[in-house]
């Protein structure tokens, strides 16, 4: 049976990483310092997750709490750092200060990636205008997704940004996948594959007991099951 859909799990560890897959992910992205919302890690824990799992993994670039890209410079030797050990898949996502995306930081970033697959992240649902940050980044090389709840406050009140912009997919800025985390809960999957979404990204609920424990692969399989059968 093919999977319905992409699962997409937080890891911060090896440990995290071997029971998401063992759980069903198809792909992780890797941070560290959640109490900062989800940071860069070091390159060797890149490596010890990498040599672990042999799901996909992406590699979060993002220097503090926030959505100001903060040092490019620093940024940038870190994106090198990791395409050097071999990551090949980032996460990132830059606003300026009204609110726009920060196109100088992110063209920075990217042209490093040398053509990697990136997400850009849920600084969109803080966009001033999220679909003038689609068109802005809409040309650039490696985008595939957008990481987002459809509102800053979570997947319950997204809920109809998330169905307006599914119904809009293949329209220019909106060729890339949808990955719908933030506040995501399994009684929302059903609605959200009717309305033709297919990734999700799930963090907490990875985590039953807590950030200060590892990803249950129990947990992940119990959304492996419903998003297979949704």
């Amino acid at each position: 049976m093919s999977k319905s859909a992409l699962l997409e799990v937080i890891a911060l560890d090896a440990e995290d990483a071997v029971a998401a897959q063992a759980g069903g992910a198809d792909r992780l992205e890797l941070v560290t310092d959640m109490a900062a919302d989800g940071l860069t890690p070091s390159v060797a824990t890149f490596q010890e997750i990498r040599s672990s799992v042999d799901i996909a993994l992406r590699v979060m670039l993002r220097l503090a709490d926030g959505f100001a890209a903060g040092d490019v410079d620093v940024l940038v030797r870190r994106a090198r750092e990791l395409r050097d050990a071999g990551a090949d898949e980032f996460v990132l996502g830059f606003l300026d200060e009204a609110g726009g995306a920060d196109v100088a930081a992110v063209d920075a970033v990217v042209e490093v990636l040398d053509g990697c697959r990136w997400t850009f992240h849920r600084a969109i649902d803080r966009a001033a205008d999220r679909d003038a940050l689609r068109k802005q980044l809409g040309d650039l090389p490696g985008l595939d997704t957008y990481l987002t709840a459809g509102a800053a406050a979570g997947v319950d009140a997204g809920l109809p940004t998330l169905r307006a912009e599914a119904a809009r997919a293949g329209e220019p800025g909106y060729e890339p996948r949808i990955l719908v985390g933030g506040g995501l809960r399994l009684d929302h999957v059903p609605g959200l594959r009717a309305a033709g979404l297919d990734a999700f990204h799930i963090g907490g609920a990875a985590r039953p007991h807590g950030w200060d424990a590892p990803v249950s692969s129990d947990a992940v399989a119990a959304w492996r099951r419903t998003l297979d059968t949704a």
